[in-house]
């Protein structure tokens, strides 16, 4: 099995997460996972590589991708991609990895994914324009996205639910934009998170099968956002060879149940969805092992 949606950060950011993004400018981090002010702790969870590796091994998950966050500063992008870095070559044959990229660094950016694809890295993400500061048809952003399509990488790209809940650090973005983007760039093998904003279940489904045949979905953060049942839905609109499964890890999904990030639980829900024991076999590895070349 394969985790498509997981996150990786060092010690040094779980003492005081929050205090340590506003160090380094990063305000929308800050307010995600800062005190709440109803007073209940944050959703954000921690692990180093050896809990990580534990809870993988508990759930029975073979390997995980582990994602960058859309970071607004470039300075960011290049420390966690060196993090991330550390963890695949300490643990090659347990994570996969996608390059952190904010594509007004211009050159440097390119130059730091440049150096990650040499390094490892099999795709960019999570990428997330609205709160990053660029619009989806930004040239410096298209310019990452020609790379990415010459170097045949997956781009994982936030996409906030329509219905934004209340909760910090919320930015909301149009459905309409993602769909321009992938029909702008058809070369390109976009992956959009959190099941898309719910976009397969607003579009036809004959152009959600035809005309964003290049979009993937995955399933992070599912138990905070949607119904279980969402599996069912989305499945029956583009095909289980278009879902992967993500946790979100270390986020706490099932924040009532947990006290620590686990892999166990999001991926109970995925196996008692509904879904046949052949889309199983796709969401929780198959579609991930063929899109990353595994």
């Amino acid at each position: 099995m394969i985790d498509a949606h997981t996150h990786a950060y060092p010690p040094e950011v779980f003492a005081d997460p929050a205090g340590w993004a506003r160090t380094q400018g990063e305000e929308h981090w800050a307010k995600l996972v800062g005190p709440r002010a109803d007073g209940k702790r944050s959703l954000q969870g921690f692990a180093d590589r050896a809990t990580m590796l534990r809870a993988m091994d508990a759930a029975g998950i073979e390997r995980c991708v582990l994602l960058g966050w859309y970071w607004e500063w470039q300075e960011t992008c290049v420390w966690h991609n060196a993090v991330m870095a550390e963890w695949l070559r300490a643990s090659p044959d347990r994570f996969s990895a996608f390059a952190c990229v904010q594509p007004l660094g211009g050159a440097a950016a390119l130059e730091d994914l440049r150096r990650a694809r040499g390094m490892g890295f099999s795709g960019i993400g999570e990428v997330f324009p609205a709160a990053q500061g660029f619009a989806m048809d930004n040239p410096a952003w298209e310019k990452v996205l020609e790379w990415t399509a010459a170097e045949k990488m997956p781009v994982n790209i936030h996409v906030p639910e329509v219905e934004g809940r209340d909760y910090p650090g919320y930015v909301a973005a149009s459905l309409r934009d993602y769909q321009r983007l992938a029909r702008t760039h058809p070369k390109v093998n976009f992956i959009f998170a959190h099941w898309g904003g719910l976009l397969p279940l607003m579009t036809p489904s004959a152009e959600a099968r035809a005309h964003l045949r290049n979009v993937y979905y995955d399933s992070a953060a599912s138990p905070l956002l949607y119904d279980p049942a969402v599996y069912r839905h989305v499945v029956d609109v583009v095909g289980a060879e278009r879902i992967l499964f993500g946790s979100d890890y270390p986020l706490r999904v099932f924040p009532r149940e947990q006290k620590e990030p686990d892999f166990t639980r999001p991926l109970a829900e995925a196996q008692k969805s509904g879904l046949t024991k052949k889309e199983l076999e796709l969401v929780l590895g198959g579609t991930a092992r063929k899109l990353l070349g595994l």
